[in-house]
């Protein structure tokens, strides 16, 4: 084990979304859910710095009055993946750095997930982590719920939207559903966005396939702990009674920081 390297969040933020145009400027709780994602991953006190990567005029503006930092990339990005890379190099990250790909519609997401997160990277040889929690059959059959199945050390097999592993005699089986949120080191990231897009990524349209296609270990942390995503109109109400209940700042202070 060694001394945790340093640690930066990126919070991909796009303008465009079939299921919720302009997503990230949703207002919960009447800010932004960029803002909140952002307070969120801030108070995560492992990381370095924290900053919005978006291709849109509107959401940057929008971050720069709340004094949220914010880095411009191009449009014409295949997926969130490739749009933090972008922003870390444009901010200088070291390549022996972790970079943490923050989901930008989580804006209930608890700080210490990414604490949890990062934790694996005390070990040398870890290359990225992701999470992973205990769901049950009933949440499992839903393909929107991603699934992943775990090899002794902990690192991943595979990720599906189908039913992994298949319970052929128990049905009362917990599972293990994915929780999209992913630390990369940064060579690793860039040797990621580098290659093609694999056989099986096509087929269940899991990028993170990607990886394991290419001998990329994955190591998945189990955590207890939950959040809640934002995909469509309807999921604002759902995570503003969420945030509501919590203890973590709903609005800007005076300073509108």
């Amino acid at each position: 084990m060694t001394d945790p390297p340093k640690c930066y969040g990126i919070i991909p933020s796009r303008y465009a979304s079939s299921r919720f145009p302009g997503k990230p400027l949703a207002e919960i709780h009447g800010m932004p859910m960029f803002w909140h994602v952002y307070k969120r991953a801030s108070q995560c006190t492992e990381l370095e710095a924290v900053a919005l990567a978006t291709d849109d005029q509107r959401i940057e503006d929008a971050a720069k009055k709340l004094n949220v930092p914010v880095i411009m990339t191009r449009s014409d990005h295949p997926s969130g993946t490739d749009r933090v890379l972008e922003a870390a190099i444009k901010m200088d990250i070291p390549d022996d750095s972790v970079v943490v790909n923050i989901q930008g519609d989580e804006p209930a997401m608890q700080p210490k997930m990414i604490s949890q997160l990062i934790a694996p990277f005390t070990n040398p040889a870890t290359c990225v982590s992701t999470l992973a929690r205990r769901i049950d059959y009933r949440t499992a059959e839903n393909p929107d719920q991603v699934k992943v199945v775990l090899d002794k050390n902990g690192d991943a097999i595979y990720f599906s939207r189908s039913i992994v592993p298949y319970p052929r005699e128990d049905s009362t089986e917990k599972f293990l559903g994915h929780i999209g949120i992913y630390a990369f080191r940064l060579n690793i990231l860039k040797q990621f966005v580098s290659l093609p897009v694999g056989v099986v990524e096509a087929v269940e349209k899991l990028e993170q396939l990607r990886l394991i296609e290419n001998r990329i270990p994955i190591h998945v942390v189990e955590t207890e702990l939950t959040s809640f995503g934002v995909d469509r109109p309807e999921d604002i109400e759902k995570v503003s009674s969420i945030i509501d209940k919590s203890d973590l700042p709903k609005k800007v202070d005076i300073a509108g920081k």
